[in-house]
């Protein structure tokens, strides 16, 4: 062990102690230099995404009385036109059947009119009137733009989903007594008819994809899962609601579905819609 003593080792400790200093020095003078030239970047938040769902499921289920069974109809008159052959859609087996219908020539009293095809399963010309008539008094309660393009409708028994387009409206009986028992016939009978009749001018055109795109979401998760095919449909009807119907519907859903769809129900309104008898 060397151990260091007198003036020397006085001498040796001056002499490290300037070195430090002199290490230091520098060392600090890099540092300025360094931070003079460094450009000090927050770190950027990762973008937020935010996914808005549709607020309903369908729409058809949200008020019956949007359009009920008290509104005026613009049904005429049905007449019993025979039998005849007709091809016509049936859900149960899920196929094009032909079928020797009872035929009813029905009016309405703005010049419309439509061949009502009833299945000769209801045995009797007289128990398929009571079925035509029973549906053309509820069809005729839709606005003149909904059914001007309704040239048939096919009517079966059975408890099977209703249906539009084909120029037609598709009614299974057993399907639509659960829709009166919730007082939504009139609301589905709305969503069909608008696939029937605005569907192929409205639900691809530049104006409403347009719209699709602006507007925060879809009015339901249905509308939002066939854009193309039901979003029309799903909105048309409540449409009709917060347009010419606040007075029957919540304020909770009118604040909802004008706030979900503002430039659709700007679209819609700037159509030229016939909406007798609804109006």
């Amino acid at each position: 062990m060397c151990i260091f003593k007198g003036e020397g080792f006085n001498d040796y400790m001056n002499q490290l102690r300037f070195y430090i200093y002199i290490v230091l020095a520098i060392f600090s003078n890099a540092c300025d230099d360094a931070k003079q030239n460094v450009t000090v970047v927050s770190p950027t938040p990762a973008p937020v995404v935010i996914l808005v769902s549709p607020p309903f499921a369908g729409t058809i289920f949200l008020d019956p009385n949007i359009i009920t069974k008290d509104d005026p109809t613009s049904f005429k008159s049905l007449i019993a036109t025979g039998q005849g052959s007709r091809l016509m859609f049936d859900r149960r087996v899920n196929n094009w059947t032909t079928v020797n219908a009872f035929l009813f020539l029905v009016t309405f009293d703005d010049g419309l009119s439509t061949e009502v095809q009833v299945n000769p399963e209801f045995i009797t010309s007289e128990l398929a009137q009571v079925e035509a008539q029973k549906y053309a008094v509820e069809i005729g309660r839709l606005p003149k733009s909904l059914r001007k393009n309704v040239e048939t409708v096919w009517i079966h028994k059975g408890v099977q989903p209703f249906g539009g387009e084909n120029k037609n409206i598709l009614i299974h009986i057993g399907q639509a007594d659960l829709y009166v028992r919730d007082g939504i016939l009139e609301e589905t009978l709305v969503h069909e008819a608008s696939h029937t009749s605005l569907d192929a001018t409205h639900a691809a055109s530049s104006g409403w994809v347009d719209a699709q795109r602006k507007d925060p979401t879809f009015i339901s998760t249905y509308a939002r899962d066939n854009p193309t095919r039901e979003d029309l449909a799903e909105t048309f009807l409540l449409y009709l609601a917060v347009t010419h119907r606040k007075d029957r519907i919540s304020s909770a859903l009118e604040k909802t579905v004008t706030a979900t769809i503002p430039n659709r129900i700007n679209y819609l309104n700037s159509q030229s819609w016939d909406l007798h008898p609804f109006k």
